[in-house]
């Protein structure tokens, strides 16, 4: 009885249809909290239309400049950190852009283009041409993750 059970389920599991990630208002895709490179992979798949390759494009960057990354995904945005529990680098989109938060970025050289609230944070906008200048990124990646980050 219980092995018929389990087919079942997995037959009904098999058939179910995939449905897309919900999309918060501004376009933010509803990814479930989660730990390592899996969670932020979802929510790089979910991002919808244009900002979905650029996404692959700044995972890429951040794990070819910092191979020993740590990532996680909390409020629905992937965030990057160095020891596991403090995080620099967070991201968020919008239905125009994508938003980049350097949680320190006050500290960094240049100071990231976009003023935040927050005394410390800083901001880079990524638009629907996927345009920003990476070599600037890299630098600022590498500054950041050696400053203490922030607990969330």
């Amino acid at each position: 009885m219980v092995k018929r059970t389990s087919r079942k389920l997995a037959k009904a599991e098999e058939s179910a249809p995939v449905s897309a990630p919900v999309l918060l208002s501004g376009g933010n895709p509803q990814i479930a909290k989660g730990y390592g490179n899996e969670s932020v992979q979802a929510y790089i798949a979910a991002m919808p239309g244009w900002k979905s390759n650029v996404g692959r494009k700044l995972d890429a960057l951040i794990e070819a400049t910092l191979p020993d990354i740590n990532k996680a995904v909390k409020w629905n945005s992937p965030l990057y950190g160095m020891d596991g529990e403090t995080w620099f680098l967070g991201i968020h989109c919008f239905n125009k852009y994508i938003k980049l938060a350097f949680f320190r970025g006050a500290l960094l050289s240049p100071i990231p283009p976009v003023a935040s609230k927050t005394k410390e944070a800083r901001y880079l906008h990524i638009a629907e041409d996927g345009k920003f200048d990476e070599a600037q990124f890299i630098d600022w990646l590498r500054q950041a993750s050696k400053m203490p980050g922030e607990k969330m």
